[in-house]
């Protein structure tokens, strides 16, 4: 996916996704790299502790740890979708999983908190940027009709290994140490190369198959006669040359696109998905502070977490079965709104829960919510600019999102310093979902349907504005048809025309003498004279 043809320069036509097949392999490597991107830096958390005593720095330095990872998870979009336009996904994600287990083995032996700085934010964080993106593109290669199912089982990867890392590095710092720690957590995101590995590019072997054996059935089909089967190959020869003539002007790629911007849906998401992320994330972070500030015990507070985790695994791939519906798939927008409003909604009604009760309750129903928001979010962008365009889109997306990160949970965290009061932050966290799930619901039917029943054609056109792999997939290969078609028309004319004169040899004369000139002028320079000799021949016989 992504890597140009070396002999030409520039890129294959798109495959037909199989939906299946050695895509649940793919799947299965995405599961694994959402799950590290994740999750991975919520459970280095784990460490915080002794890092503080280490190093002598308080709980706010370690915590930029996790906050660089994300940064450089979110902000370094642009630079994986140009590595990834340029060289292709299984690469980028190669050097991504040796950046992300260097990061940390390097962690290992830092003497200062700046170190720790460079070695797992940075670098670490820069090899799972490395790994993620890319996998998501070549999940949307492989699915095209199940995509919002194998949406959502990869998207489950990120509670999975939450709910499995953050205890797994608990026993590590108890037996090994930080150090340890880190040393055997470098080893473990060295998976992240095999998952990269077995993401190869979609075979282009079986469509050259198919088109050689169409080209040999063409040929045979035009002349049947054995004496002509040399012309046959030169013929199909010379189209295979006029498609690859045609197909290079037209196949290079950008290394960022962005005419994407031009695409009125991708505004409205990317302006609905930045208002979201301010408030999304800010629940489950304050969530524990806030239950012990209502007398909840440690542990009790600690597991409202594991609670939502586990509600999440359930939510994410059942979202997808949902969304992969026949009805329900063309309005999968609306149905990505309606999860951010459940999820708002539940910010908001439960804001004065004040006791653990309350407290289950909520993070029931913001596991199903959060889980939603998670299974759709991505399915909803490959929905919007299809494919093609969707490593361009992602990375435009996610440096975005970077802004909103940085702004949302730390400006929670000072009002909660300011005011004393979680009642608060949660009504302003909800009421920013509630807005984003608004915008794009209003602005979807406002702006995207009502246009399109205003901007209809009056012809019907099956391929325009899919935005699925198997529509663009149609498209390409319908345009390369035409244009064979034109250059086989005129072998076609010649054959009609010898038949038609073979059968009419004994009229020859009197149609010469008489109907002579017949062929018109402004035709010819399409179809050369054969075409019009056969056209008289049809006249001929439809006397």
């Amino acid at each position: 996916m992504g890597r140009a043809d070396p002999e030409e320069g520039q890129l294959p036509a798109p495959v037909k996704p199989p939906d299946g097949g050695w895509g649940w392999i793919v799947l299965l490597g995405c599961f694994v790299i959402t799950g590290f991107s994740y999750a991975f830096p919520k459970a280095v958390s784990v460490y915080f502790k002794e890092l503080m005593k280490d190093f002598h720095v308080g709980y706010s330095d370690t915590a930029w740890i996790s906050s660089i990872m994300l940064a450089m998870l979110y902000g370094t979009g642009p630079v994986c979708s140009i590595m990834v336009n340029q060289f292709g996904c299984r690469p980028v994600m190669l050097i991504g999983g040796l950046l992300a287990s260097s990061g940390m083995i390097l962690a290992s032996f830092t003497t200062n908190i700046i170190e720790l700085y460079l070695t797992a934010g940075v670098l670490t964080g820069l090899g799972m940027a490395l790994n993620f993106q890319p996998s998501l593109i070549m999940l949307g290669t492989y699915f095209d009709k199940r995509r919002p199912l194998a949406n959502g089982l990869a998207a489950a990867g990120s509670p999975v290994f939450l709910s499995s890392l953050s205890p797994l590095g608990q026993v590590l710092l108890e037996k090994f140490g930080w150090r340890g720690g880190f040393l055997i957590m470098g080893g473990l995101l060295l998976n992240c190369c095999t998952c990269g590995a077995v993401m190869r590019p979609l075979d282009m072997g079986m469509k050259r198959k198919m088109e050689k054996a169409q080209d040999k059935y063409e040929a045979k089909e035009m002349l049947p006669i054995g004496g002509k089967s040399e012309e046959g190959i030169s013929t199909t020869d010379g189209t295979k040359k006029a498609k690859k003539a045609k197909k290079k002007p037209r196949k290079g790629k950008k290394l960022l696109d962005f005419s994407i911007f031009s695409n009125r849906g991708f505004i409205i998401y990317t302006i609905s998905k930045f208002i979201l992320v301010l408030g999304l994330f800010v629940p489950p972070i304050l969530l524990v502070n806030y239950a012990k500030d209502t007398g909840v015990p440690d542990t009790e507070a600690a597991f409202l977490l594991s609670i939502i985790g586990f509600i999440d695994i359930f939510a994410r791939p059942a979202c997808g079965m949902v969304a992969g519906l026949k009805w329900v798939r063309p309005h999968v927008a609306y149905l990505f709104s309606f999860s951010m409003l459940f999820n708002g909604l539940t910010d908001i009604c439960s804001a004065r829960a004040s006791n653990y009760t309350g407290l289950v309750i909520f993070c029931v129903f913001f596991g199903i919510s959060y889980g939603m928001v998670g299974a759709l979010q991505f399915e909803v962008l490959m929905a919007i600019v299809g494919s093609q365009k969707f490593s361009s889109a992602i990375g435009l997306v996610l440096l975005i999102e970077a802004f909103a990160v940085l702004i949302g949970p730390p400006s929670a965290g000072r009002l909660v310093d300011a005011l004393k009061n979680y009642e608060v932050i949660f009504y302003l966290a909800g009421s920013e979902v509630v807005l984003s799930a608004l915008f794009l619901a209003v602005a979807t039917y406002c702006c995207l349907n009502r246009g399109k029943k205003k901007e209809a054609p009056p012809e019907k056109n099956p391929s325009a504005g899919g935005g699925s792999d198997t529509e663009e997939a149609e498209s390409d290969v319908q345009e390369a048809e035409e244009h064979s078609g034109d250059n086989h028309q005129p072998s076609h004319s010649t054959d009609n025309a010898v038949v038609a004169a073979s059968e009419e040899a004994n009229h020859v004369a009197e149609e010469q003498s008489g109907e002579g000139g017949g062929c018109p002028e402004g035709d010819g320079e399409v179809l050369a004279r054969d075409s019009c000799n056969a056209d008289q021949t049809v006249e001929r016989d439809s006397f």
